[in-house]
């Protein structure tokens, strides 16, 4: 009986006719506007992205450290009003930095095993370990101390030794010391990230147990015949005291560089940089700053090069070694390491026009790759302090006084200029730190908000700005990008990149 029912069932849905229904056209009033045409281009490189291949050749990892979704969206409004780029200024509301525009995005939960709100160091050894570890650590298991570097075996392996040990080239570049927290998490590996160099922060002790300091590690990281691009600050720690470093044991770690590797090259200026070959073969160390590199506010072009410059650099001689040998691809990791500078003085300033920089790097990464072979993920290790508040209208400066867009509904006093008062009768900035260093009144009225020397007021008085715990975003293109979605942990990330890879 019911074979029979199938039948006549299917009989009847034989000679139905079948109706194509033509697909609505998409055609309102609104379809002129401008704000249509940017959603539909918009969703145009969203289906491109869908289509993306499963396996990567490439990954590139690159990091604003510090720039959480706070200083996103004030960078972005930043970018928007003081474009650097020959754009027309505009409200800043409205814009959109380099990797906003990245068709997957996913929230990252950044704490550390034993940190609510997580340092530099342990969340940057989540995204190349895999694990996540404890505040201040490098790339050490969380139950793992000092003794532990008499067993190197035993420690984590970081994504750059795995890709070298596959024949891959790998790169690091940031606007900090070499051997700060972020950057020193691609191939170091201590307890303690205080130990940059052989000085008076690395104690004797722990000297005598066995450990380096990561200065020493750069020079001498062994997988697959040492990095081949790194770009930073920080050459103190490189140098001996008598030649005007830092280095207490007499080594000169540029010499011993440069004696392991006689087809290599090695900088330490603007000029020496740009006389580079971004085609050429050979290993590249690049020391551009004794210390951290200078905010991009601040920076000399015929002493330093620029965030953008360097990225661009590092793919392109990445992408040429990596063709010398085989076509087996690469790992970079880039890092807008002053973002984190600028707020920890609460300067919002330098913080938002670094992170402008970081944004313009991406965009020269992402027209300089390949996105059908190289995924390229962007993301913070972790976020400040900095809140937006107060009912400006659009188009306000983001650095100024709050002219607000809400007069007549009770929100306190106006000033005779226009701006919104606090109950102290003082004026208010939209930007401001839950912490951080205070300035007398006296100073604070000396300076219009805008300068670029401008402290942000603060709730709490510490002689630092601290980080905040709340998620940071991640945002990916290319194979397996379509993995970053929801809310993840950290250390995710590691495995998302080794799934692109194909690596089990």
């Amino acid at each position: 009986m019911v074979r029979m029912i199938k039948a006549a069932v299917a009989a009847m849905m034989t000679a139905m006719p079948i109706t194509v229904m033509a697909a609505p056209v998409l055609d309102t009033p609104a379809s002129s506007s401008s704000w249509w045409k940017d959603g539909r281009a918009a969703l145009d490189g969203r289906i491109a992205a869908v289509n993306r291949p499963r396996r990567a050749k490439n990954v590139i990892l690159m990091i604003g450290d510090g720039m959480g979704i706070s200083t996103i969206t004030a960078a972005r409004i930043f970018d928007g009003q003081r474009p650097v780029d020959g754009r027309k200024p505009g409200p800043g509301e409205e814009n959109s930095l380099a990797f906003e525009r990245l068709p997957h995005t996913a929230l990252v939960k950044t704490y550390n095993t034993d940190a609510q709100v997580p340092d530099s160091a342990g969340t940057a050894s989540a995204m190349n370990t895999g694990v996540k570890t404890r505040i201040g650590v490098i790339n050490f298991s969380d139950d793992q101390l000092a003794s532990a570097c008499k067993t190197p075996d035993k420690l984590p392996r970081t994504f750059a030794e795995i890709a070298k040990g596959q024949g891959m080239a790998v790169g690091v570049v940031t606007t900090t010391r070499i051997t700060h927290a972020t950057p020193a998490a691609v191939y170091g590996h201590v307890p303690s990230r205080n130990w940059e160099g052989a000085d008076k922060a690395f104690p004797a002790a722990d000297r005598a147990a066995g450990c380096a300091d990561l200065a020493s590690q750069l020079v001498g990281f062994a997988p697959g015949g040492g990095l081949d691009v790194v770009l930073g600050g920080g050459r103190s720690r490189f140098l001996p005291m008598a030649a005007g470093g830092s280095r207490d044991d007499g080594r000169d770690l540029t010499s011993e560089w440069r004696s392991r590797f006689p087809q290599g090259q090695y900088v330490s200026d603007a000029k020496g940089f740009r006389a580079l070959d971004s085609k050429g073969r050979g290993p590249v160390l690049g020391l551009l700053n004794a210390d951290h590199l200078n905010f991009e506010t601040d920076r000399k072009s015929d002493e330093e090069p620029s965030l953008t410059e360097m990225a661009r650099f590092a793919v392109a001689r990445l992408a040429s070694g990596a063709k010398a040998r085989g076509g087996k691809g690469y790992y970079l990791m880039v890092e807008g390491g002053r973002i984190d500078h600028g707020h920890h003085a609460s300067n919002p300033y330098r913080a938002l026009r670094d992170a402008q920089e970081f944004s313009a790097a991406v965009a020269v990464v992402l027209a300089s790759v390949n996105l059908d072979e190289t995924l390229v993920l962007v993301t913070a290790d972790h976020s400040h302090v900095l809140t937006i508040a107060g009912y400006p209208e659009r188009g306000n400066d983001i650095l100024g006084y709050i002219r607000s867009a809400r007069d007549g509904e009770g929100d306190g006093n106006v000033s005779k200029e226009g701006w919104a008062l606090d109950d102290h009768g003082q004026p208010m900035t939209t930007l401001s730190y839950a912490n951080g260093p205070f300035q007398t009144r006296g100073l604070s009225r000396l300076l219009p908000p805008t300068d670029p020397n401008y402290l942000a007021n603060k709730l709490h008085g510490t002689g630092s700005e601290s980080h905040g715990g709340e998620d940071v975003a991640l945002f990916a293109d290319g194979p397996r990008s379509n993995l970053v979605g929801g809310v993840v942990e950290q250390n995710l990330i590691f495995h998302i990149m080794a799934e692109a890879l194909g690596w089990r």
